[in-house]
């Protein structure tokens, strides 16, 4: 089976816009780049990702695109602009342009924020517009506490194509868990959403199984359903806790148990249909890809 990874990363520190990973990182702090995850992208029988951007700039962006331009596994990019700026929309159409096609998404880094209600501001309103009419997707980078905000910015905008990244980030405990379920449940129910089975072991002790989260998993797809999940790997961060090979065993077995006969959907068709991905010149010889 031909895999989509709908989430990685690579990144160069010497860039130095990449504010969150100084030293404090451990063994994040290092250069993460293609030839890294080469290997790991062949066992897996991946033969395409998204790259998601690291850091707030266009800069970084651009950084993201040379990538894409030199390493064809690469089927789109998640980049960054700054959605309150006065010239955000002509950013937007700017970084499209320069992208060569590449560019499938933006990302504000939502979770970083203290407001919970700055995704609902008015003044981003025509960064959203713009969004939608470059045919991007929206990743929502957020936490729990965003989610209440991401569901009136979904309102507002009925045809914005959005993803939400790593399951809006829920805390494993149960009772902690419980108010996320009913915003995952709202969410699905009242908009067009997706979401990504990623992110999720960097939220639970070192060292926990499928067990740990089991009802998170649950419930996504009971909400989203097969058809608007999508996995990717959030790789390099996976490996605080598990290889690229062991979150994708996992994976793989909660996907079997949860949502039987659609491993094509969650590990592929997904990302392509929400992403609009070309993986059509990959999918020939998979063995073999990147």
């Amino acid at each position: 089976m031909m895999r989509v990874d709908a989430h990685q990363h690579f990144w160069r520190l010497a860039r130095g816009d990449y504010g969150w990973l100084t030293p404090a990182a451990g063994a994040l702090y290092r250069d993460f780049e293609p030839a890294d995850l080469t290997a790991a992208l062949v066992q897996a029988d991946v033969c395409a990702t998204v790259l998601v951007q690291a850091a707030p700039s266009e800069a970084e962006s651009h950084f993201l695109f040379e990538l894409a331009r030199a390493h064809p596994f690469i089927a789109g990019v998640v980049g960054w602009v700054a959605f309150d700026a006065p010239q955000a929309p002509e950013r937007i159409r700017a970084l499209a342009r320069a992208s060569g096609g590449s560019l499938k998404g933006l990302r504000p880094m939502v979770q970083d924020l203290q407001d919970p209600d700055w995704l609902a501001r008015p003044a981003l309103d025509p960064a959203f517009e713009a969004l939608i009419e470059s045919d991007l997707v929206f990743d929502a980078l957020v936490r729990p506490r965003h989610l209440p905000a991401l569901a009136a910015r979904l309102r507002r905008h009925p045809q914005l194509r959005a993803v939400l990244d790593h399951a809006g980030k829920p805390e494993p405990a149960a009772h902690a868990a419980a108010p996320w379920a009913e915003q995952i449940a709202d969410l699905a129910r009242t908009s067009t959403l997706y979401c990504k089975l990623s992110g999720l072991l960097t939220e639970v002790p070192t060292g926990a199984g499928a067990a740990a989260l089991e009802r998170i998993v649950a419930t996504l797809f009971r909400h989203f359903g097969p058809e608007r999940i999508l996995w990717g790997s959030d790789w390099p961060v996976v490996t605080l806790r598990a290889s690229y090979g062991q979150w994708l065993d996992l994976a793989l077995e909660l996907v079997r148990r949860h949502a039987p006969g659609h491993e094509d959907e969650v590990f592929r068709h997904t990302a392509v249909r929400l992403y609009r991905l070309d993986v059509s010149s990959l999918a020939q010889g998979c063995s073999s890809c990147p």
